[in-house]
């Protein structure tokens, strides 16, 4: 996979995420029908697609603990015919299987096995992200509650963050006994926080916290870290250890960016309707996206590029 050359490969993804919020899921494989469509891979390839995000979720292949392999079979073995390299995910934006979750003691070393049964069916396949976007997840689901497990705790965050790192770890290891030349393709949402003079701490902080996942799996979070103080206060301090001493860094920094991921802080509350106000236990503040509310348009993915 790769470009050839000084050429710029085009890549592709399929939306996969099985989002559960209380006791629903919401699948977008199924939502979109790409579910029973597997001609759409056809029309993939003959875009010019050479490689393609492709989902064999924890939670969709093994609900209920055996891996059922239909689905998975029939979709990776067609784009390896259509000469299309699949990056596989194993968890988008989801908590996994029913029987476990972001905040569960379990799910690190749960992914792992998981990872090593669908290496061990598809040893070929040499990209792969068991967990897309682990700081966005870790925020939605453990800072704001807006996805399962629901909870809005700055702890339980780091607690999501980490999980999700060691599930990383721990998955690349299965996947390199299967493949040891497979490769980390780590995502994560890149977006900057503006603010007000008045929120110019917070602002920092989130700007610093954007890195974490791939501060983490890189070993760079260690007592230098301007992050270590704070996760060693909530108990952390050996868990950062072991990550630093054991890491797993990626292969390929996958930079994601939307028009809503820079963000705007103002602590003038009365400027904006109360669903977008929140604060951090000490501010209330708004938080909107910084395109609706700066003067110039913020830097955008050209930014981040840039800053990466």
């Amino acid at each position: 996979m790769g470009s050839k050359g000084t050429r710029i490969a085009l890549w592709g993804g399929v939306e996969c995420t099985v989002n559960r919020v209380g006791d629903a899921d919401r699948d977008q494989i199924q939502m979109s029908g790409h579910d029973v469509r597997p001609d759409d891979l056809d029309l993939f390839a003959r875009l010019g697609i050479e490689a393609l995000r492709y989902p064999v979720l924890w939670e969709r292949t093994s609900p209920g603990g055996t891996p059922d392999w239909t689905w998975s079979d029939d979709r990776l073995h067609r784009l390896r015919g259509l000469g299309v390299a699949p990056i596989v995910g194993l968890v988008h934006h989801g908590s996994g299987p029913r029987y476990t979750h972001l905040l569960d003691e379990r799910f690190a070393s749960g992914l792992g096995w998981f990872a090593g049964e669908v290496a061990a069916r598809y040893p070929w396949v040499e990209a792969w992200t068991p967990v897309n976007e682990p700081l966005t997840t870790a925020r939605f689901a453990a800072l704001y509650g807006h996805w399962y497990p629901h909870v809005a705790d700055e702890r339980a965050f780091w607690l999501a963050l980490l999980n999700q790192v060691d599930a990383t770890r721990a998955a690349m290891k299965a996947i390199r006994r299967a493949n040891p030349a497979a490769k980390l393709v780590q995502t994560d949402d890149l977006g900057r926080t503006y603010a007000t003079d008045e929120l110019a701490d917070q602002a920092a902080h989130d700007n610093l916290r954007r890195w974490a996942s791939w501060d983490l799996l890189f070993g760079h979070v260690d007592r230098r870290h301007p992050l270590s103080d704070r996760l060693r206060r909530f108990g952390f301090a050996d868990r950062l250890r072991i990550i630093a001493d054991d890491p797993c860094p990626p292969d390929v920094i996958g930079l994601n960016h939307y028009l809503t991921s820079d963000r705007y802080l103002d602590h003038r509350l009365d400027r904006y309707p109360d669903h977008l106000h929140g604060g951090n236990g000490h501010a209330r503040y708004a938080d909107t996206e910084a395109l609706r509310v700066l003067p110039e348009q913020p830097a955008g993915l050209a930014g981040v590029l840039r800053e990466a």
